[in-house]
């Protein structure tokens, strides 16, 4: 009788009181209603390619065009890497089979030595493929790619070369810092040691050359091949040579965050904090905590968010919200909320069946050569799936 009573009540006030607001979902709900999206777009996406052999999505133009890619793509490791995360939201056998068959679409680049991409090729796909079935093959595959891109390495400018085309003389992009988790995995793992010095080396090189006093990176750094002098600190991809592009305030944020967590030097540590500290307190950071493309564009507020840094840098401040003091990792895990609450909303998040079944919208690849700019891309939804998946774990549900 007293739950009828109750019912009653509810129901005679919410008619009663129309305009009353029901209460927010929670961040948890939130996170898996945007999951449970996930696995439905990611199946759509996966049935669209599965009889197209060796392609992989990249990106969905504004003409309605879905953008493939072959393996040799630097971001072909993201998609097979996204449908494992989902296999391990949903132990859907399913899904599983799928991530199977995708990640067979990059094994072929573990031999490669003129990308220093594997890491994201290789780790990616075949990391998360790893970690989850503990498959022999699949670590097979990730301890040939850690050799191959150790070739790439210099002891004279104790770092990993980026680019084999342009005119620097050996350019070295903050990108790469997320290519040495594979070399740290490899090392861990094979006891190859010369893999985490190397994998130590370029991050105590990219330390010392690539960031400002504030806490802000350069895009590229070019050295000399004999001395190893730094010889030009520029963008390619950024606004200028003296700003802040976002995307790689986000590559750096997250490879020393990684750095410490596989060798627990303290550096690392200090410094992804730093890095954090300067994104999170920048000016010009919008209040939903996702990104202008470069913290400097002159244009700002009138210019493009870059979904794909905001959602890189949730990761990372997931992560580092573990590994820092209570204070620091009570603040990064606020923002990181708020950036999972924002990039979960319909500003950022598209609807079912739309975007060429990507999960977020208006991302920017590469503003100052006009490509891939204001779109979907495959690493954003990549590190929006980790994000929400380290956060899941972080909180037990």
């Amino acid at each position: 009788m007293k739950r009828t009573i109750i019912v009653t009540s509810v129901i005679i006030v919410f008619f009663l009181f129309p305009s009353c607001k029901q209460p927010a979902s929670s961040l948890e709900e939130i996170i898996i209603s945007s999951l449970d999206t996930a696995l439905v777009q990611y199946r759509q996406m996966a049935e669209y390619l599965i009889d197209k052999p060796g392609l992989l999505p990249r990106s969905y133009s504004k003409k309605g065009e879905f953008i493939t890619c072959n393996s040799d793509w630097w971001v072909s490791g993201f998609f097979p890497g996204s449908l494992w995360y989902l296999y391990e939201y949903s132990n859907d056998d399913e899904l599983k089979q799928l991530a199977e068959e995708f990640t067979r679409r990059v094994e072929d680049q573990q031999y490669t030595t003129n990308n220093h991409d594997v890491g994201f090729m290789i780790y990616c796909s075949f990391g998360n493929g790893f970690r989850l079935t503990q498959n022999s093959r699949y670590k097979e595959v990730i301890l040939t790619a850690a050799n191959s891109l150790a070739t790439r390495f210099r002891p004279a400018t104790g770092a990993i070369r980026s680019w084999d085309w342009g005119t620097w003389q050996y350019p070295v992009i903050v990108d790469n810092m997320m290519n040495l988790e594979l070399l740290f995995f490899a090392s861990r793992d094979s006891g190859h040691e010369r893999l985490g010095e190397i994998a130590r080396s370029h991050a105590d090189a990219t330390l010392a050359n690539h960031f400002r006093p504030d806490g802000s990176s350069f895009h590229v750094v070019s050295y000399d091949t004999i001395t190893g002098v730094v010889l030009s600190q520029q963008t390619r991809q950024g606004y200028s040579d003296s700003s802040a592009w976002a995307r790689g305030q986000a590559w750096g944020l997250y490879g020393y965050a990684m750095s410490y967590r596989e060798t627990k030097d303290q550096k690392y540590l200090e410094h992804a904090i730093k890095i954090a500290d300067f994104i999170i307190h920048h000016p010009n950071l919008p209040k939903d905590k996702i990104p202008y493309w470069d913290f400097n564009d002159s244009d700002i507020p009138n210019t493009y968010r870059d979904v794909s840094a905001g959602a890189i840098i949730c990761a990372a401040l997931l992560e580092l919200s573990q590994l820092a003091d209570a204070v620091k990792g009570a603040e990064y895990l606020k923002v990181a909320e708020t950036q999972l609450e924002s990039l979960s909303s319909d500003t950022y998040r598209a609807k079912t069946g739309t975007n060429g079944n990507f999960l977020l919208m208006h991302s920017v690849g590469d503003k100052p050569g006009n490509s891939e700019v204001d779109v979907p891309l495959t690493y954003a939804d990549y590190y929006y799936i980790e994000a929400m998946m380290r956060y899941k774990k972080l909180k037990g549900f």
